[in-house]
C-alpha cells in the first residue's frame, strides 16, 4: 500500500461523499444515494474507506448475500488510481473474509472494466458466468467471478 494510506470503517457522516464518487465512478449504473443509505442502515454490510494523507480516496462495500461473501462494490477516484489502493482495499476484503473462516468470495464486474478485471484475476478470481445486459442503463454484461479460499490462504494481488 502506498504510504500515508489508511483503511478504515466509514459512517453514516461519509455516505454523501460515496453517492458523489459513485456517479462521478459509475454513471448511470450507480448507486443512488437513496440505495446506498438504506443498505446502510440495514448493517447487514460492511463499508470500508481508504484515506490517502486524511482525505478518502477510495471505498469497498462488502457482505453476504446469503451463504456468498460478496464484494459488492470497490471503487477508487480516478485521481487516486495507480497507486494500490485498490489492492489495499482487496487485501482488506480478504483478511476479513479469512476472519469470518469464509470458503469463498465472489463479485461481479461490467466485461469493460478491464482494469477491475485484472486485479480480480490477479487475486485469482476465475470467472464463472455472464450476466447479459446486467449494468444497465448502458446494456453492458457482468462478469461473476469467485474465489475459493484455503484456511492459509495468504494469497495477494502481486
Amino acid at each position: 500500500m502506498t504510504g500515508g494510506a489508511t483503511v478504515r470503517d466509514l459512517t453514516e457522516d461519509d455516505l454523501g461523499w460515496i453517492a458523489e464518487r459513485e456517479k462521478e465512478i459509475f454513471g448511470a449504473s450507480a448507486w443512488s444515494a437513496r440505495v446506498i443509505e438504506a443498505d446502510y442502515a440495514y448493517g447487514s454490510t460492511r463499508y470500508r474507506g481508504i484515506e490517502v494523507d486524511g482525505e478518502l480516496a477510495g471505498y469497498a462495500i462488502y457482505g453476504f448475500e446469503g451463504d456468498a461473501f460478496h464484494l459488492m462494490n470497490l471503487a477508487v477516484v480516478p485521481s487516486a488510481r495507480g497507486r494500490g489502493l485498490g489492492k489495499a482495499l482487496m487485501d482488506d476484503f480478504l483478511a476479513e473474509a479469512h476472519r469470518l473462516g469464509v470458503d469463498e468470495a465472489c463479485l461481479e464486474v461490467a466485461v469493460t472494466n478491464e482494469a477491475a478485471l485484472g486485479l480480480y484475476r490477479a487475486y485469482g478470481f476465475d470467472d464463472v458466468r455472464r450476466r447479459p445486459r446486467y449494468y444497465q442503463p448502458e446494456d453492458v454484461d457482468g462478469v461473476v467471478m469467485r474465489l475459493r479460499l484455503l484456511p492459509d490462504d495468504s494469497r495477494s494481488g502481486t
